[in-house]
């Protein structure tokens, strides 16, 4: 009898002990994700209407914010700016007779020479002329405007994904010219079931696995983590059910330091996202 005590003690012993074992395995094991490189692209355009001339881009080039893309016709641009110039200047001589002649009035009114309604039939002229003169340089400063905005500049550094357009094109306000893919930060788009979601805390360190590098992590931190459940999307894989509910993460890649992101890491590349311990 005592046999059998000891033995069942013995088996309950190895049993807690492989349990023990187990449950630490699983717990230490990290937890490891399914994503892509997130795609976020600008599509460029002028904000006025015009013929192209001219593109400086093609598809797969780099482009730096700032850098010229495009260019439209400017010369009815060119011709406005002319005409809103001479109205300033026909503006601001008016302006300058109705002041000298205001200033007479004043002088006049002091000796009753004139009257009253002579005097403040001066000063409405004035201030006439000069909100005219306002008005014409505003019309100035909107024509100018309108030249400038016959080129086009990148917003963004990136690479070039879609020229959509050809030199020759009448072009309407807001048509895309170019799309581009934004190319810093790089950010990796992630998904987590509610049942992991307790690690899914901002600024935790994670490492980005891609087939070209499997040896060889990128490194980044979880930067958001939706605050709203949604289906899986069919494009992640994931271990579990894809009807299951997820919550979608932003994985910022790291810009310095060792496992930087680099021109490897292509936009909508599939990668492995593991947690650090």
């Amino acid at each position: 009898m005592k046999k059998w005590v000891i033995l069942s003690v013995i088996v309950l012993v190895c049993l807690a002990a492989g349990y023990y074992v187990w449950q630490n395995q699983t717990q230490s094991k990290s937890l490891t994700l399914y994503g892509n490189v997130d795609i976020r692209t600008v599509n460029t355009s002028f904000r006025v209407s015009g013929r192209l001339v001219e593109l400086f881009k093609n598809e797969g080039e780099s482009v730096v914010p700032g850098e010229l893309l495009a260019k439209i016709d400017p010369k009815p641009y060119q011709i406005s700016l002319e005409q809103s110039q001479a109205q300033v200047a026909q503006a601001q001589a008016a302006y300058d007779y109705a002041e000298r002649y205001y200033q007479r009035q004043m002088q006049l009114i002091k000796t009753s020479a004139i009257s009253q309604n002579q005097f403040d039939d001066s000063q409405t002229a004035k201030d006439q002329a000069w909100a005219n003169l306002t008005a014409a340089k505003a019309n100035t400063d909107q024509a100018l405007l309108t030249l400038q905005d016959t080129e086009l500049y990148a917003p963004e550094a990136g690479t070039v994904l879609v020229r959509a357009v050809e030199p020759g094109t009448m072009l309407s306000a807001g048509t895309t010219v170019y799309s581009v893919a934004i190319s810093q930060p790089i950010w990796i788009k992630a998904y987590i079931d509610e049942v992991n979601l307790a690690q899914a805390i901002p600024d935790r360190k994670v490492y980005i696995y891609t087939d070209a590098r499997p040896n060889k992590p990128y490194i980044g931190h979880i930067g958001f983590v939706s605050s709203q459940a949604e289906f899986t999307p069919k494009t992640v894989e994931t271990a579990v059910l894809r009807t299951s509910l997820v919550y979608r993460l932003r994985i910022v890649v790291d810009q310095t330091g060792e496992g930087k992101a680099d021109e490897l890491l292509r936009q909508g590349m599939p990668v492995t996202v593991e947690f650090a311990q």
